[in-house]
Order: C-alpha cells, then sequence, then structure tokens
C-alpha cells in the first residue's frame, strides 16, 4: 500500500514512537519530538499493543451489503472461459449486469479476448501486425527468402568477454543466415554462409531447392525482397518449373507476382515454424540435419 504523501510518520517512525512510549518516556513529550499530536500517538501505540502492523490500514469497507455471490463468479467465469464471451454477452447469459462481469474477469486474470484463440481457447502469441495475411493452400507453393546478418563471437568472448584479451578492432567479423520458409508448412531451410553475393544467394537457392525435392514437395514460386543478391543473374535463372516473375511495389522494393506482402514468419495460427536446417557450414560442415526452434537458436549462440 503507498503511504499518505502528507503522513509525518513512516512505518519506521511509528516503530520509533513505540519503542520510545515503551524505553520509559511519557507519551506527550515523544509526540512533540516526532512533530505528531498526543492522540495520533496514542493510535499508534494502542494499535501496537493490539499486535498491529504499523502500516496504513485499507480503506476498503470489511464487508460490502451488495457483494456479488461466489455462485455467480463462478458461474460468470464458467461461461467466459468455455464460450468466451464478452461482458455484454455474459450479462445475457448469467443474468449478472455487464460491469459486473467485466470486472469479474479482470479480478481473475483471464485474458483479453483479443489475445484468445477463438478455435482453440489458448492464449495466442502476439507477433508483428500485418495488413493482409495469408497462407498459401500447399507445400511449395510460395517460399519466403531472405537474409539475416549475425556476429561471429570467438571463442572466449572476444573483447566485451575479456578487454584485455583482444584489441577492440579485431573482431570476428559476420556471417549471413540464409533463410527459405515454406509459406504453408512453415518448414524453414537454413544455411549459415560467409556473404550475401548474388552467387552465394544461386547456390543457396539451389541447395534449398535440392532439398524441398527430396522431401517431395515441388517449389512453384519463391518470394525475395528488393536485396542485390536476388537482382542476381544467375539467382533468376531457376529451374523452368519455378516461377520468379517479379513486380514493382509503392515503395520501391521488388517482390514475386506471387504474393504482395511479407508474412512474419512466427508460424501460422500463433505455432512455432518447424526449421529444418541445412549446411550451416562454419558450425555443422556435414549433412542436412533436422532441428527445433530452441536448437537452431542454441547452435548459433554457441
Amino acid at each position: 500500500m503507498s503511504q499518505h504523501p502528507n503522513a509525518r510518520l513512516t512505518p519506521r517512525g511509528r516503530e520509533t514512537l513505540v519503542s520510545r512510549v515503551a524505553g520509559g518516556e511519557g507519551v506527550s513529550s515523544v509526540a512533540r519530538q516526532m512533530g505528531v499530536s498526543r492522540q495520533t500517538a496514542s493510535k499508534w501505540l494502542a494499535r501496537a499493543r493490539r499486535g498491529e502492523p504499523m502500516t496504513d490500514r485499507p480503506s476498503r469497507p470489511r464487508r460490502l451489503a451488495r457483494l456479488t455471490p461466489p455462485g455467480d463468479e463462478e458461474r460468470v467465469l464458467e461461461a467466459r472461459r468455455s464460450m468466451l464471451l464478452a461482458p455484454l454477452a455474459l450479462a445475457a447469459e448469467t443474468g449478472v449486469p455487464a460491469r459486473t462481469c467485466a470486472r469479474i474477469v479482470a479480478r481473475s486474470g483471464l485474458p483479453r479476448l483479443s489475445d484468445v484463440d477463438r478455435v482453440t481457447g489458448g492464449v495466442r502469441r502476439r507477433g508483428p501486425a500485418t495488413p493482409v495475411r495469408y497462407e498459401r493452400g500447399r507445400p511449395g507453393e510460395l517460399v519466403h527468402v531472405d537474409v539475416k546478418r549475425v556476429a561471429r563471437v570467438p571463442d572466449g568472448g572476444g573483447w566485451r568477454a575479456d578487454p584485455s584479451a583482444a584489441p577492440r578492432g579485431s573482431g570476428a567479423g559476420w556471417g549471413c543466415l540464409h533463410v527459405a520458409v515454406d509459406d504453408h508448412s512453415r518448414a524453414a531451410y537454413v544455411e549459415l554462409l560467409d556473404d550475401e553475393r548474388g552467387a552465394t544467394c544461386a547456390a543457396f537457392m539451389s541447395r534449398c531447392l535440392s532439398f524441398f525435392a527430396a522431401t517431395g514437395v515441388r517449389v512453384e514460386g519463391v518470394m525475395t525482397d528488393n536485396g542485390g543478391g536476388y537482382r542476381f543473374r544467375e539467382f533468376n535463372a531457376p529451374p523452368a518449373h519455378v516461377p520468379r516473375r517479379r513486380r514493382k511495389q509503392r515503395h520501391g522494393t521488388q517482390h514475386l507476382e506471387l504474393g504482395h506482402t511479407n508474412r512474419d514468419l512466427t508460424g501460422r495460427r500463433g505455432q512455432a515454424p518447424v526449421v529444418v536446417a541445412g549446411a550451416a557450414r562454419l558450425a555443422l560442415g556435414g549433412p542436412l540435419v533436422a532441428l527445433g526452434v530452441d536448437e537452431v537458436a542454441g547452435l548459433f549462440l554457441e
């Protein structure tokens, strides 16, 4: 509970007042020294003798004449959990006023309806808001491709962990995390490569197509941003069955004609994507390995 801004005594000061009186000093003398009236000193002294704490009492009444019966609260909460109704609908269902229903739900700590999945009833994980959301109807119909630069951490943590170990300018450089995510299944192919040049992007795309083909998925279209590696001639010369037609967008970026907005990669309907990490050469150096999301994150943090 917050302290009253005009209170002369804090809980610690009240304990000091009580200890001085208990030590043999007079109540009036101690009250004068503490800057309070004799009545105030006597009040805190009486509370201390009754064993009450030296904090302010809550202003809430001990008894509420119009307290909502516990049975009504249970009915409101059960209807909210099972039917996911708003306060007005809860009032019509249970007979409890809508404002009371809203306060009961807020006190119970239930999530807001906007945060609840209406199908499963679970709390949805919030991601970046997009004006248009879509999902392709089958695996391979559209694959999103992008690059993320990640810093390399040398053995021992580098100069951030031990400034005396190495000069500040001698960093380990950067790596480029090339990612291809299938729009329907959210399966992803990931490689950690040295750069994001056109030849590197083209080679990554070739291995990505081979990976999806090995799993029985025929890639029909690819969506990229307007990065230099994706405008490379070899990258734009795919197999005959993979269309990569581009069209200009309002803000100058180029996308494939198969889609007009980049969907966030947090997974459809709040599900985490299933990540299949390929030749992350600087860390694995072996064949394709199936990894979970947490394992992939831990791989590049090691």
